[in-house]
C-alpha cells in the first residue's frame, strides 16, 4: 500500500510534501538508523515540484536511502 494514497480515490497517490494536493512522481525511500533495522525502507511520496526539497530534509539527516520513480517503485513491489 502506498502512503497517503486519499481514501475516495483507491490507487491515487499524492505529495507527502505538508499542504501539497498534487500527484506524486516519485519515492523517497529513507530510514532513520537509529530506530530502524538496516533493512527496514520507510516511504515519502514526492510531486517534481518537492522532490528535491524532500531529498534534502531526508538527506541532511542521512536517512535518504533511495529516490525511485513511482511506477518503478509500484512495479517493484
Amino acid at each position: 500500500m502506498i502512503p497517503n494514497a486519499p481514501a475516495s480515490e483507491p490507487g491515487s497517490t499524492v505529495c507527502s510534501a505538508k499542504g501539497c494536493r498534487a500527484a506524486a512522481v516519485w519515492v523517497l525511500a529513507w530510514n532513520n538508523p537509529k530506530i530502524h533495522t538496516p533493512e527496514r525502507r520507510k516511504t515519502w511520496l514526492a510531486c517534481e515540484e518537492h522532490r528535491e526539497h524532500l531529498s534534502q530534509f531526508l538527506g541532511v539527516r542521512g536517512f535518504l536511502k533511495d529516490v525511485v520513480p513511482l511506477h518503478e517503485w509500484e512495479s517493484a513491489q
